[in-house]
């Protein structure tokens, strides 16, 4: 009995040590995938696969592991950030104690994922001649937006992630990412204060960062329309075809939809569009629209608008407007309890300009009374807010508009083109766009009108409000009544 029990323990050693030469026989590139699997279920999947995903083993012994990146922006960002979770699992998985180090992948290491990279260009895109390499000269073509400066904190990790917009982030993530993107045309949807000009800004943050040499205009479709005009009369319009057509590698153009009814610079842009498509240069395109929605656009630019991916940001739900609180509370340096977060997060459900304008408001309430910030400071800041964000409607619109301008409700909806008619109902389109969740369409019918209509009403009344004092202060007031004291207007 003795012998049998010690055969099978005998054997039981041998089947442990077999396994355990065979664990630790595998080769380090298995393990390593293992190691990826392992990290992937830890962090969030957009995290790993913009920094863990694309890391290639260059070079491995017994006791140390070389991972090459693209460049020295994501080298120094995986070793601050993600380094400890690499060199970790990498231990746990191996049972081994693994030194590893993050290196750049030189282009004959980059060489497998540029060919799958090649794979995924389009017919068309393949038989495009590529474009002449162009020396660089001292001060000439350096990285440019076109004049206008990427606000500081719209980066991708400023960004706060939730349901309602996980695609679109991950969307552009893979477009400020090098060969991760099945397409080089990005369109971004949303209503004003959800961060489509935040995601647009992180990409051009990302890609100069990763890629400092490259070329990027960042414009609004309304600046590239004035830019055109100002070169056809200064006789410089081959400069601005040469600018935005062969010396641009990202193209970044915000609200799109100014570009309504605007013939001359939908053609140039057209022409633009399809000099950079074929080169393979990215786009990124933002509105408050979808392409089909704009009116007065184009076939042939509406059609190179729906090409490439369009992507939409939602309101956020409770969860992420907790989430946005809480982060915009710590970059300030605001102690807000988190009663008074869940507070916020609960009432104020419209946009993330609007979470902003609240935190400041409570910040200041407290910094200018010396009053501690509790649930009867949130509540005095933003309670008139709440109870009448739920309560606007078109009809509520319309009331509080022709009770200002003293017109009737029958006028407001007339076929009158009287200005004294016109302008009041152009701006009630635009109050009723901006503080009610009805569709252009469903805004154009209230008017017995087409939503083309009230598309244009809404850009021409964003237009006035940026060339006439008056206008905006007309319209300033009507948004202070529909965010206050409007109660008090209700008949």
């Amino acid at each position: 009995m003795t012998s049998v029990h010690a055969c099978q323990t005998e054997l039981e050693k041998q089947t442990w040590m077999f396994l355990f030469i065979l664990i630790n026989d595998k080769p380090m590139n298995d393990i390593w995938k293992i190691a990826k699997q392992s990290i992937k279920e830890q962090i969030p999947g957009h995290t790993y696969r913009m920094w863990i995903d694309g890391l290639q083993l260059l070079q491995s012994d017994n006791d140390q592991i070389i991972l090459g990146c693209a460049n020295s922006f994501s080298r120094n960002w995986i070793n601050q950030r993600y380094l400890g979770l690499i060199s970790d699992t990498l231990q746990s998985v191996s049972d081994k104690n693994i030194t590893v180090k993050i290196d750049i992948a030189t282009p004959s290491q980059k060489t497998k994922s540029t060919k799958k990279a090649k794979k995924i260009l389009s017919p068309a895109a393949s038989v495009v001649p590529a474009a002449k390499k162009q020396l660089t000269l001292p001060n000439i073509h350096k990285p440019s937006n076109a004049g206008q400066i990427f606000h500081k904190g719209f980066t991708f990790d400023q960004f706060v992630v939730g349901k309602s917009n996980e695609f679109a982030y991950n969307a552009s993530l893979s477009m400020a990412a090098e060969n991760q993107f099945s397409g080089n045309n990005l369109y971004i949807v949303s209503k004003t204060g959800l961060g489509k000009s935040h995601l647009s800004q992180a990409i051009g943050h990302q890609i100069l960062n990763m890629m400092p040499s490259k070329r990027i205009y960042y414009v609004t479709a309304e600046n590239f329309a004035n830019e055109m005009i100002q070169a056809i009369q200064q006789k410089q319009i081959n400069q601005f075809k040469e600018k935005y057509r062969n010396i641009c590698d990202v193209f970044i153009l915000e609200d799109i939809h100014f570009l309504s009814g605007k013939e001359h610079t939908q053609d140039e842009l057209s022409f633009t569009l399809d000099s950079l498509l074929g080169f393979n240069k990215k786009i990124i395109f933002t509105s408050t629209y979808a392409p089909n929605e704009i009116p007065k656009l184009h076939d042939n630019l509406s059609s190179r608008l729906s090409s490439g991916l369009i992507t939409q940001i939602e309101s956020p739900d409770y969860e992420t407007r907790f989430r946005i609180l809480q982060n915009k509370a710590a970059r300030n340096g605001y102690m807000i309890p988190e009663e008074v977060n869940h507070y916020l997060a609960t009432e104020l459900t419209k946009n993330v300009r609007q979470l902003e304008s609240a935190l400041i408001g409570v910040a200041a309430r407290c910094s200018l009374m010396g009053s501690q910030i509790d649930l009867k400071l949130a509540e005095a800041v933003i309670g008139n807010i709440c109870q009448n964000q739920k309560e606007i409607t078109i009809d509520n619109v319309k009331k509080l508009v022709c009770k200002h301008y003293k017109i009737t409700g029958d006028e407001i909806i007339s076929k009158s083109r009287k200005k004294a008619i016109v302008i009041p109902r152009q701006i009630c389109m635009y109050l009723c766009r901006k503080y009610t969740d009805h569709s252009l369409n469903e805004i154009g019918k209230s008017f017995r009108r087409h939503h083309a209509t009230a598309f244009h009403s809404v850009t021409i009344i964003e237009k006035k409000m940026k060339q006439n004092s008056n206008i905006k202060r007309q319209v300033s007031y009507l948004c202070d009544k529909l965010d206050g004291d409007y109660s008090e207007e209700k008949s």
